[in-house]
Formats: C-alpha cells, structure tokens, sequence
C-alpha cells in the first residue's frame, strides 16, 4: 500500500466508529435523563407526584444501566473515543 493509504480508514473501521460513538452518545443521554430524574424526586411534593417520580426514576435508571452494559459488551469507555 502506498503513502495514500497510510491513515485511510475502510468503511467497515467507520461504520464501527461511529456505532461507538452513537452507543457512547446514548450512555451520556441516558444519565442525563438519570440525572434529571433524580432532580425530579428530590422536587416531589405530595403522594402521587412522589410516586410518579419514582417510576420515572427507575425507569431511568434501568435505561441508564442498559446502555452501560451495551457499552461495556463493545469494550467501549471514554480513553477509547
């Protein structure tokens, strides 16, 4: 291969690039979504506003744990992207 090819990247390598960093994206979305939820809770007044904030906690947090284990699977964390 010639100097031309020095640094190219086949479209598989970016194919693959750029499904990690939509995975890694998805991770930041999903603790942001934690995140907001935990304010949510910390906010709730009142039974049904209580519960309704927990559900929407939990439902975060499992998100949140979900992509993390996707992430992992890939062998992804932040050094690598």
């Amino acid at each position: 291969m010639g100097w031309w090819g020095n640094g190219r990247q086949s479209s598989r390598e970016k194919g693959q690039q750029d499904d990690h960093w939509n995975v890694f994206l998805e991770v930041q979305q999903a603790q942001s979504e934690w995140e907001r939820a935990h304010l949510m809770f910390d906010e709730a007044r009142g039974q049904d506003q209580i519960d309704y904030a927990i559900y929407i906690l939990e439902a975060a947090e499992r998100k949140y744990q979900i992509h993390l284990k996707h992430a992992k699977n890939l062998g992804l964390n932040r050094a690598r992207l």
